[in-house]
C-alpha cells in the first residue's frame, strides 16, 4: 500500500477527535493489578534461558561463598594478632606477634576475594545477555502483536500511550532483569550463607540477631503493599504524559492555529502533576524502607556488641570472632534490606510488564482462512448485501456495488456518509457484521490479508512520507524498484521536476514531518510511489486536495494514465473532477441512494444534481 490509511467517519467514539472518553481519559478507570498472574507470566520469558539462569545461578553462589568467608578468615588474622600481642603485653616468655601467619591469612583473604570477583563478574556477563535477550524476545511479541492488531485498536487509543508500552515499560522491565534478578540472587545466597556462618561462631548471638528479623518483615510488609498502587499510579501516568506529548508535538501547528497553547500546557501541567504526586509518594514509601531496616539493624548491632563483649571476657568466644560476628551481623541486614528495596523495584516492573502484556492480550484481527491465492486480480469487486457497524448500531445496511473489471467508480456524498468506511471494509480493515466483499469472484475473507492489500494502491488525503531520502520514499511502493522505475514513476506523476530542483535531487533527505517540502509536493511523492507500485486496483481519496490548480491538472493526467486499464475507486468532494467517471456511488448515512453516470444522476434531478448544483451555485456567489 502506499498510504496509511486516515480515521473513519463515523468512526468509534472514544479515540483521537472521538467523543468523550477520548484521548488520555481513557486510562482513569483501570483496575487492580493482578501482581501473582502477572509476575508468572513475566517468569515465564525466562523458561527459554533456564541453563543460562541455572549458571547465573551458579557463579553467584561461588561468588558469594568466597565472600562471606571473608571475614571468617580476617577474624583469624585479627585473633593471631590480639594473641601475640597479648601475650606479649603478659610476658610470657619467648611470645611474639606472628607476622608470618597472619601475612598468609591476609593472602589467603586477598585470594577469595580475587575469585569472588572472577565469578561476580562471570554472572553479570551471563545475566545481562540473558536479560537483553528476554527484552529482545518480549519487544518481538509486542511488535508481532502491533501488527496483528485491528485499526480499531489504534483509533481508538492516542499514539503516545501504546509508544510507552513499547518503549518505556519494556525499558523498565529490562532494567530489573538487569540489576535486580542477580542482586536478588546474590542476596539470597548471602542470607543462608552469614547465617551458615553466624551459627559456627555463636548461636546465642544468632539468636540475638535473627530475633530483629520477623521485626523487619513486619516493619516493611504494609509499606510494600501501598508503595505497589504508587508505582502502578506513576506507570499509568507516565503513559497519559506521553501520549499528550505526543499528540501536541505531532499537532503543534492545530494547537498554535487556534490559540490553545494555555489550554495545552494546563493539561500537560495536570498529568506532569499527577506523576509527580504518584513518583513522590512511590519513591518516599519505598524510600523508607532502608532507614527502617537501618534502625532496627543498629539495634541488633548494639546488643550483639554488649552480649558479644560479655562473652570475650569469659572467653567463650575469641575476639576474632566477634569482630567476624558484628561484620557478618553488618552484612546479614545489608542484603536483607536489599532484597526489601528489590521488592519495591520488582512492584514498578509487574506494573510496567502488566500495560505491556495488556497490549498483547488485545483483541486480535480474525485470523486468516486462506483458501485462495489471489496473483494479479483483473479487478472485478462485488459489494453483497454488506452490513456494517462499528458499534451496535449499522452504518452500512444492505449494500449491493458490482463494479467491472477497469471501471472508475466516483464515491460522493456529504460527510459522514460512510465514503471512507466502504475504503476499509475493501481494505479489511474491519470486518463485516454480514455479507461478503468479492474480488475477481473470491470473498476476501478467504484470501490472505496480504494477497488482499497489494492488490491495492492508496492515496489518500493525509500524506504520509517518513525521515529518508525521497529516493527511499518512493521505493517503499516496490520491492527492488530499479532508478529507472523510481524516475519514470515520477515522470508519471509530475514529481520528477521539483525533485530535480531540489539541493541533493533524489537524495534529498525528508524530515520526520517531511516539513522541508510543501504539501502539494508530498501530494505528488505519494502519488509516485502509487504508480510505482502498479496495483490492480487503485484508491485515490481526494488525492488533489492539497495542490494546486495547475499541478491538479497535471495529476489529474497522470491519473488517467495510471487509472488506465485499472480498477479504480475515486472519493471526491469536487465534484467536477469526476464527470468521466464510469459509475459514481452516491452515499448518504451509509447507503448507496443513487448510482450511475454523471449525466444520467444528473438527468435524474435527484440527491447527486443537487450537490453537483450546489457546488457551482456556491462559485457563482463567490
Amino acid at each position: 500500500m502506499s498510504q496509511t490509511t486516515k480515521r473513519p467517519a463515523g468512526g468509534p467514539p472514544g479515540g483521537p477527535g472521538g467523543g468523550p472518553g477520548g484521548g488520555n481519559m481513557m486510562m482513569m478507570g483501570e483496575k487492580p493489578k493482578d501482581f501473582k498472574a502477572t509476575f508468572r507470566r513475566l517468569l515465564a520469558y525466562l523458561k527459554p534461558r533456564r541453563t543460562a539462569l541455572i549458571a547465573v545461578f551458579v557463579a553467584a553462589i561461588l561468588s558469594t561463598v568466597f565472600m562471606i568467608a571473608g571475614p571468617k578468615i580476617m577474624g583469624t588474622a585479627i585473633t593471631e594478632l590480639f594473641e601475640g600481642a597479648y601475650a606479649k603485653f603478659q610476658g610470657v616468655p619467648g611470645a611474639a606477634i606472628d607476622f608470618t601467619k597472619i601475612g598468609q591469612i591476609l593472602l589467603l583473604l586477598a585470594g577469595l576475594y580475587v575469585i569472588s570477583s572472577i565469578f561476580s563478574y562471570i554472572q553479570q556477563y551471563i545475566m545481562s545477555s540473558v536479560a537483553q535477550k528476554t527484552v529482545y524476545d518480549l519487544r518481538e511479541d509486542v511488535n508481532q502483536k502491533l501488527e496483528r492488531l485491528p485499526l480499531k485498536y489504534y483509533d481508538g487509543r492516542p499514539n503516545g500511550e501504546t509508544l510507552s508500552r513499547v518503549t518505556n515499560d519494556i525499558d523498565t522491565i529490562g532494567s530489573t532483569l538487569q540489576q535486580s534478578v542477580t542482586s536478588f540472587i546474590t542476596s539470597i545466597v548471602t542470607i543462608v550463607g552469614i547465617l551458615i556462618m553466624m551459627l559456627t561462631i555463636s548461636p546465642l548471638l544468632t539468636l540475638i540477631s535473627l530475633v530483629t528479623l520477623p521485626l523487619s518483615i513486619f516493619a516493611i510488609r504494609p509499606i510494600l503493599k501501598r508503595s505497589q498502587k504508587y508505582f502502578a499510579d506513576q506507570q499509568r501516568t507516565l503513559g497519559q504524559l506521553n501520549g499528550h506529548v505526543e499528540e501536541m508535538y505531532t499537532g503543534h501547528p492545530v494547537v498554535k492555529a487556534f490559540g490553545h497553547e494555555r489550554k495545552a500546557v494546563a493539561e500537560f501541567d495536570d498529568v506532569n502533576e499527577q506523576l509527580y504526586d504518584a513518583g513522590r509518594k512511590a519513591q518516599f514509601i519505598s524510600g523508607i524502607i532502608m532507614p527502617m531496616m537501618m534502625f532496627i539493624g543498629n539495634i541488633s548491632y548494639v546488643l550483639i556488641s554488649v552480649v558479644g563483649g560479655i562473652l570475650v571476657t569469659q572467653r567463650s568466644i575469641s575476639i576474632g570472632d566477634i569482630q567476624a560476628f558484628i561484620t557478618y551481623t553488618r552484612q546479614f541486614t545489608q542484603p536483607i534490606t536489599q532484597t526489601a528495596n528489590i521488592a519495591n523495584i520488582v512492584q514498578s516492573t509487574v506494573a510496567a510488564a502488566e500495560r505491556v502484556f495488556e497490549l498483547l492480550d488485545e483483541e486480535e484481527e480474525i485470523k486468516e482462512v486462506t483458501t485462495h491465492h489471489l496473483a494479479r486480480a483483473k479487478g472485478a469487486v462485488a459489494f453483497e448485501h454488506v452490513d456494517f457497524g462499528y458499534g451496535k448500531d449499522l452504518l452500512i445496511e444492505d449494500m449491493n456495488i458490482d463494479v467491472r473489471p477497469g471501471q472508475t467508480v466516483a464515491i460522493v456524498g456529504p460527510t459522514g456518509a460512510g465514503k471512507t468506511t466502504l475504503i476499509n471494509l475493501l481494505m479489511r480493515f474491519y470486518e463485516l457484521n454480514g455479507g461478503a466483499i468479492r474480488i475477481d469472484g473470491i470473498d476476501t475473507r478467504d484470501m490472505s490479508r496480504e494477497d488482499l492489500r497489494t492488490t491495492f494502491g492508496m492515496v489518500l488525503q493525509d500524506t504520509w512520507l517518513f525521515n529518508g531520502t525521497i529516493r527511499d520514499n518512493l521505493a517503499y511502493g516496490k520491492v527492488g524498484a530499479s532508478e529507472e522505475e523510481i524516475i519514470d514513476a515520477a515522470k508519471a506523476a509530475h514529481a520528477d521536476h521539483f525533485i530535480r530542483t531540489l539541493p541533493d535531487g533524489y537524495d534529498t533527505v525528508l524530515n520526520e514531518e517531511a516539513s522541508n517540502i510543501s504539501q502539494g509536493q508530498k501530494q505528488l511523492l505519494t502519488i509516485a510511489r502509487a504508480v510505482l507500485a502498479d496495483p490492480p486496483i487503485m484508491i485515490l481519496d481526494e488525492a488533489t486536495s492539497s495542490v494546486d490548480t495547475r499541478t491538479e491538472i497535471f495529476i489529474q493526467q497522470a491519473m488517467q494514465r495510471l487509472m488506465d486499464g485499472r480498477t479504480s475507486f475515486v472519493i471526491a468532494h469536487r465534484l467536477s473532477t469526476i464527470k468521466d467517471a464510469d459509475l459514481i456511488l452516491v452515499m448518504d448515512q451509509g447507503r448507496v441512494i443513487e448510482q450511475g453516470t454523471h449525466e444520467a444522476l444528473l438527468k435524474a434531478d435527484g440527491f447527486y444534481a443537487d450537490l453537483y448544483n450546489s457546488q457551482f451555485s456556491e462559485k457563482e456567489v463567490v
